[in-house]
């Protein structure tokens, strides 16, 4: 993530000319794990989901996944 300072034109072309010069060491960038990001959603969204769900909608839904499994 990055800081809010780093936002500003400035001071991020200052840190690349310092970078660029061998005054100060480049930031290491750390690996974004996608698989683990995409983990977390996945917990917590059937949950979610069934939480917003009327109970004649829950129905519905059932009835639909039903047909389809059984007119196979």
């Amino acid at each position: 993530m990055r800081n809010k300072k780093e936002h500003d034109f400035s001071v991020t072309a200052f840190r690349v000319v310092q970078e660029a010069t061998g005054q100060i060491e480049p930031k290491p960038k750390q690996p974004i794990d996608f698989k683990a990001l995409g983990r977390l959603g996945g917990l917590n969204g059937g949950r979610a989901r069934a939480a917003k769900l009327t109970p004649e909608r829950r129905v519905e839904i059932a009835k639909k996944a039903a047909l389809a499994r059984w007119s196979k």
